[in-house]
């Protein structure tokens, strides 16, 4: 069976994208390839604080997160080579499209005052969405926590510009804030 969003995408985002941007291919139309959850830690943080971590993105995403370390030593941050920087999980196929859905759907029109995300992109047409707190998610267990869990959440697409990247995700339902007359 294949993810609604999925299946969302073949019958209603690639024509709509084939139309607007002049694809003769299917193949040519951009698509979501991975989606990238990170949490990095701020300070020197204890193995109880690295395993909650790990548990809650884990939770979140539906897949075992893993803790990155330092490659490289700096002293100005006072940070060693090999020590724990933070935890990341990478999304890829159904699970991708499940954690999408349950972005759009359930936890971001969660948020208090909600009014929309902000629609810029990097410039090569992904898209990274900061959330300051994880409890948003149902997933995550807000009540056995100490503190709260922030994150990035980095959409990678195979578009080629800001334009296509940002019109494939309004498409897909990404929430996108709707922009004012004279905002720079």
């Amino acid at each position: 069976m294949k993810p609604f969003l999925k299946e969302h995408y073949e019958q209603n985002v690639v024509p709509e994208l084939k139309k607007k941007f002049g694809y003769t291919n299917v193949h040519q139309v951009p698509r979501i390839e991975k989606i990238v959850i990170n949490h990095g830690f701020d300070t020197q943080v204890d193995k109880n604080q690295i395993e909650e971590a790990v548990k809650e993105i884990s939770n979140i995403a539906c897949q075992k997160a893993v803790v990155t370390k330092a490659r490289v030593s700096i002293s100005n941050f006072k940070l060693r080579e090999g020590e724990p920087i933070g935890v990341k999980v990478t999304l890829r196929g159904a699970s991708m499209y499940e954690f999408l859905l349950r972005a759009i759907a359930i936890a971001l029109p969660g948020i208090r005052d909600f009014r929309g995300i902000n629609n810029k992109l990097d410039g090569n047409g992904n898209y990274t969405l900061g959330i300051n707190d994880h409890t948003i998610f149902a997933e995550s267990h807000g009540d056995h926590t100490r503190r709260t869990i922030g994150m990035d959440i980095t959409i990678v697409t195979s578009a080629k510009s800001d334009d296509e990247g940002r019109e494939l995700l309004s498409l897909i339902g990404l929430p996108f804030r709707k922009r004012t007359g004279n905002a720079a």
